[in-house]
């Protein structure tokens, strides 16, 4: 089969018109949004976990289409969970969790340089950044605490304190778990917000929720509004469900949003992706989701001017650095990858999928299309995966001289002395039915025998919080080099 499908990638759904635009703003698995405004441009960040470089920052003019500015986090410390970026004194800060213990990094640039990771010795997770009147900072968490910080952030100098106890949720919700978390803070008027999530990230569609509170110190007490929950799934027939993790903020016009994640219903494999809609403000001081407004229905978008979309998946390995979309899946080890003459050279290691630490981008459409072209050295064999975790991922392989498709991590050779340390690969994704190829030259496709259906691939079947990423695999002895990787949606 021949296939020529020439289409770019973009971080949300296209607009309806031009004055409206469809949740979601990043769509795939960009989980946490934590978002600041700095003069007329936002940026933003998300959960990590064990994808690095980590940390990638986003900007933006419009709020609507994002490009990537520079990743925050290079030094492997385990799994990273809901930061919180924030801008203090011509600073910027992001307070993040992993593996349980709260860090900070710093740069006096948003484009970096960034600081080595700091452990602040926090055992908790979910960070939230807040100063009072007289200067001083303070880190909330998850639970309802907070700790001081030094003047300059980058050290706890006090015992945590319990100020919050979250929002009553009702006992006939069907929801995962109280869990309250994702703290987000700021001020507004004589109030101070805090923003929390609860009901817990997964589980039914109706658990996750934004509850918020307001207090005039940042210590509390804390208030609940008598609008919450600000925003949830009320119905499993919703288009996006466990709707949750909220940072509220203005923009240059004066006009309020909202930024939060959720899974979308149907594909929970593609993670939870950011969405944005807006908020509006009562006469006595709390902010609530405006009438009529839906998270799956058009929405007008922000009266500013429009960022051009200037990020592709698409990678032909130009340069000397990886492009921002590809991340080494459980260690960030530079020795080991090389970009030279329009290709990416990956030493091969361990003896299959699950521990070859793949090279993962972050897919964006319900369909689509990738391949690459792979040259095999040594006693290496190149794949192109679909890859949830190192217990779970599925898909076309090569060696010197076979192809091979792994399902499931059940790996076989399904078409036997075909190639010569040379092919092309191709996965084609139909709403979670994949159909898998190989090329000789990179026009002719042979489908193979064996296809997947990838769509149990998500956190309620396999935890972890994570998404069905597209990977790069190096297995073995030798070297793999990848070239011309393309990606394209299927309308």
């Amino acid at each position: 089969m021949l296939f020529n499908v020439n289409a770019q990638y973009q971080t949300h759904t296209e607009n309806i018109e031009s004055d409206y635009f469809l949740n979601p703003i990043f769509a795939g698995d960009y989980p946490d949004p934590s978002i600041i405004r700095d003069g007329d441009t936002y940026f933003m960040v998300h959960s990590s976990f064990e994808y690095y470089p980590g940390l990638l920052i986003w900007k933006s003019k419009d709020l609507i289409n994002w490009t990537p500015v520079t990743n925050a986090l290079h030094k492997y410390i385990g799994s990273v969970w809901a930061p919180d970026l924030v801008k203090y004194n011509n600073k910027y800060f992001i307070y993040f969790p992993a593996n349980n213990e709260i860090y900070v990094v710093w740069a006096t640039s948003i484009a970096g340089p960034w600081s080595d990771p700091i452990d602040l010795k926090i055992n908790n997770i979910d960070p939230g950044h807040v100063v009072d009147e007289n200067g001083k900072r303070y880190l909330y968490s998850a639970n309802g605490g907070y700790v001081p910080l030094s003047d300059d952030g980058l050290s706890v100098i006090g015992e945590t304190k319990h100020v919050y106890d979250g929002w009553p949720i009702p006992r006939e919700w069907t929801i995962e778990c109280f869990c309250l978390e994702g703290p987000k803070l700021a001020k507004r008027g004589e109030y101070y917000y805090l923003t929390v999530a609860e009901g817990g990230t997964a589980g039914p569609a109706t658990s996750h929720m934004i509850i918020s509170a307001r207090s005039k110190t940042p210590f509390g007490p804390w208030e609940n509004s008598p609008y919450n929950p600000i925003e949830r799934t009320i119905e499993s027939s919703e288009r996006w469900w466990s709707k949750g993790h909220g940072t509220f903020l203005d923009d240059i016009n004066g006009n309020w949003w909202m930024v939060f994640h959720g899974y979308e219903k149907g594909f929970y494999n593609m993670g939870r992706q950011t969405l944005l809609q807006p908020i509006e403000w009562t006469n006595d001081g709390w902010f609530k989701t405006p009438e009529g407004v839906k998270t799956e229905k058009t929405l007008k978008r922000p009266p500013v001017v429009k960022s051009n979309i200037e990020f592709s998946l698409n990678d032909d390995f130009n340069g000397k650095f990886l492009k921002p979309q590809w991340k080494f899946f459980g260690e960030y080890d530079t020795s080991r990858f090389q970009l030279a003459n329009n290709s990416v050279n990956i030493k091969a290691k361990g003896n299959s999928v699950s521990n070859c630490s793949p090279l993962l981008c972050v897919p964006s459409h319900h369909s689509y299309m990738a391949d690459v072209e792979l040259l095999i050295e040594g006693n290496a064999t190149g794949g192109l995966v679909l890859f949830y975790n190192n217990k779970a991922y599925s898909g076309i392989l090569a060696d010197n001289e076979n192809i091979l498709a792994n399902i499931n991590g059940w790996q076989f050779p399904t078409e036997k002395k075909v190639i010569r340390n040379h092919t092309f690969l191709k996965l084609k994704n139909i709403d979670n039915t994949v159909d898998m190829y190989y090329s000789l030259n990179g026009e002719d496709w042979y489908k193979i025998e064996n296809s997947l259906e990838v769509s149990g691939m998500h956190h309620n079947v396999l935890s972890g919080f994570l998404g069905l990423r597209i990977g790069l695999c190096s297995i073995g002895d030798g070297i793999v080099t990848f070239k011309n990787f393309k990606y394209n949606p299927i309308q």
